[in-house]
């Protein structure tokens, strides 16, 4: 068994420890996207593979036997790769994903299917906005100047965003409820704007916009191709190691 492990979440991270425990040939495998990113027990490797090509000319080469595609939800392009790759190659994969948050008594979701939607969604009046969508996305709520953005990121942007009134906030979670309810006190929030992500590691900013009576943007997770999947690091492990668990599924 030689196994592939897309990485990037802290389910990642924790697979990861569980592979080197056990002695597993694996590698695991960063997109690039920040500049320092968690050492792992594991071998490590940085960067793209160069489409779907690509990503098939190394796991033939590696002699890849086995993938898990943990990377982020929003991670849609690797995770297409991915699912086009196996079924290119026959080398299994499967996806290790949170569920995404689901509404709760009190939430004010505002859901929307992507980045051009939630900047189109944000108020004409003023308001004071944590954009909790990393980095990437964030030029685009250039279109809505007016407001004041609280950024929070593992990393800071190389450049200055383009927003004329903006706070940035580099650090790496996870964050508590009582975090995050300090952080919107603080700076005064009154909308937030978020990505699905899913999971109990992300989720403080949903419950404390619920507790803060606050509006939520939230952007849906990008169309992925059905693959097999598990929530857990144990169903990841029962799967690579052929005990295929109940909770599998597509």
């Amino acid at each position: 068994m030689r196994v592939l492990l897309f990485g990037g979440t802290s389910e990642a991270s924790r697979l990861a420890a569980a592979l080197a425990a056990r002695g597993v040939d694996a590698i695991f495998s960063y997109a690039g996207r920040t500049d320092a990113p968690i050492p792992q027990p594991l071998p490590t490797r940085v960067g793209g593979f160069g489409g779907v090509e690509g990503l098939i000319a190394y796991l033939r080469a590696a002699g890849i036997t086995h993938m898990v595609d943990a990377t982020h939800p929003f991670a849609a392009g690797m995770s297409r790769n991915a699912v086009a790759a196996a079924a290119d190659t026959g080398v299994p994969l499967l996806a290790l994903e949170r569920q995404p948050w689901t509404a709760q008594p009190g939430d004010l979701w505002r859901p929307v299917e992507d980045v051009a939607q939630a900047v189109a969604d944000l108020p004409e009046t003023p308001h004071r906005v944590f954009l909790a969508i990393g980095r990437q996305n964030i030029g685009a709520f250039a279109a809505r100047p007016q407001h004041f953005y609280l950024l929070r990121m593992v990393e800071a942007p190389r450049s200055p965003p383009p927003l004329p009134d903006h706070h940035i906030i580099a650090t790496r979670g996870p964050f508590s409820l009582e975090d995050d309810l300090a952080l919107m006190r603080a700076h005064g929030i009154s909308w937030v704007v978020s990505k699905n992500a899913g999971g109990p590691q992300a989720g403080a900013k949903i419950e404390a916009a619920r507790q803060l009576g606050l509006p939520v943007t939230l952007i849906a997770r990008p169309p992925i191709p059905p693959r097999p999947r598990a929530e857990t690091v144990e169903e990841a492990l029962a799967w690579l190691m052929g005990d295929h668990g109940p909770r599998l599924g597509v």
